[in-house]
């Protein structure tokens, strides 16, 4: 399968969710916690020896991501504390072995299949754990200053075998994988941890003979900041925290297919003290843009030591959700449409219909520029009420633009209001 026929599905999703859980959960003070206060292995053992997350529901997240009008989901297997959340044959670090017992992954992949949701995982290049990833003078191991690991005898193919034997096991023993999300290259003074340092013609290689239809990220190779990444090892660039001002496209300025990932708050992993929580206006509009850029929008979640999602995040993803059930139409199996960006808001468009998404609509008619006599209709897409398209008494030489005349207060919806615009037959979305 081709590159393009394996993306027809997630390009029409558009709308994704991001589960960060492990053992982090347990500190609650984000997922880098282990690398950020230099926590040893030993001392890091104490959240395995806890782990017991005895509230973890994955079903109650199928039914919200679902409500949410979410399309598929990716769920952290492995970390970069190299703690799994499946049952791995080819390490004890993992979530059998803990006093939970339960091959979390497993439960993750049945609940989201059951509520027709894409399923993705995700995998971490990195391993803090493992006796054969490099520790000392590496910028991101826990133990990168300590002089007791400078020229501990290591032995990185060791590591490579594991990391493909792991990847391996998640491709065969789970079923059909819709997605996989690696995570992360980079390069320091030490290390080039980049590209074939992983193995990574290999590793494509294995995974497509595995599971041809499966969706792959980019981030074995280049870099995620980069304004002409690569796609030199995967189907998609996965632009973090920000929403490229014009999509993204390569070194030529073609475009190519790219998903934002932004963490509901300050944090993948959970963080107690972080309550910095995007508000529903923001993420309905965050997933406007990036459909209006042909991206899609994943946004993460990090449940608590105990598997539930805080309810802040939660009811955020609801409001979100209300949003869905009235406007997914101008979202799912949309794309960028042919017009530039209007000041108001945003276009997106579907297979014969345009959508103008409402954000600020100023004072008196919102301006559709060029379109004058090229509308057939227009009707707001939460009701269907039709919304009057006509030239006001003080535009009487504008021939060229549209107006679209809305009632005169508060809009229907101040995150977006979507009017959903029909075209004049022979007249061209293109």
């Amino acid at each position: 399968m081709t590159a393009p026929d394996r993306l027809t599905g997630f390009s029409n999703d558009r709308f994704g969710l991001f589960l960060h859980f492990g053992l982090y959960s347990i500190p609650a003070r984000g997922e880098w916690v282990q690398s950020n206060e230099r926590i040893t292995a030993e001392e890091y053992r104490r959240y395995f020896e806890q782990f017991n997350p005895r509230e973890y529901r994955p079903r109650e997240w199928a039914k919200l991501a679902k409500e949410c009008g979410m399309r598929y989901a990716v769920m952290t297997a492995k970390h970069h504390d190299g703690f799994c959340l499946f049952d791995s044959e080819l390490t004890d670090f993992k979530s059998t072995n803990t006093p939970a017992g339960r091959d979390l992954i497993r439960e993750y992949v049945e609940a989201f299949r059951a509520e027709g949701i894409r399923v993705g995982l995700y995998y971490s290049l990195l391993d803090w754990h493992h006796p054969d990833y490099p520790a000392y003078g590496d910028k991101q191991h826990p133990m990168r200053d300590e002089e007791a690991y400078r020229g501990i005898p290591q032995d990185f193919s060791n590591y490579l075998r594991y990391f493909h034997g792991q990847v391996r096991e998640l491709l065969t023993n789970y079923g059909k994988i819709d997605l996989m999300w690696f995570d992360f290259s980079y390069q320091d003074s030490v290390n080039d941890m980049t590209g074939e340092k992983w193995g990574a013609t290999e590793l494509i290689r294995m995974i497509r003979s595995l599971q041809p239809d499966i969706v792959l990220n980019d981030r074995m190779g280049g870099h995620t900041g980069s304004i002409h990444p690569t796609l030199q090892y995967g189907d998609f660039v996965s632009p973090e925290q920000y929403l490229p001002p014009k999509g993204m496209t390569d070194e030529n300025g073609s475009p190519i297919p790219w998903e934002a990932c932004v963490t509901l708050n300050d944090h993948w992993g959970y963080c107690a003290a972080d309550r910095n929580y995007k508000q529903p206006k923001e993420i309905i509009r965050a997933l406007v843009e990036c459909v209006s850029k042909n991206g899609n929008l994943i946004v993460n979640v990090g449940p608590d030591a105990l598997g539930v999602i805080p309810e802040p995040a939660a009811d955020i993803l609801r409001r979100v959700g209300a949003w869905m059930r009235k406007n997914g139409e101008s979202i799912t199996g949309c794309r960028a449409a042919e017009y530039e960006k209007p000041e108001w808001g945003r276009f997106t468009q579907g297979r014969d219909r345009l959508y103008a998404h409402i954000f600020d609509r100023g004072i008196g008619p919102v301006i559709l520029p060029g379109m004058a006599g090229r509308i057939r209709s227009a009707r707001l897409l939460c009701d269907g009420s039709e919304v009057s398209v006509a030239r006001p008494w003080n535009q009487p030489d504008n021939d060229s633009d549209a107006f679209l005349n809305l009632p005169s207060g508060p809009m229907p919806d101040e995150s977006d209001t979507v009017v959903v615009l029909e075209l004049e037959k022979g007249e061209s979305l293109l």
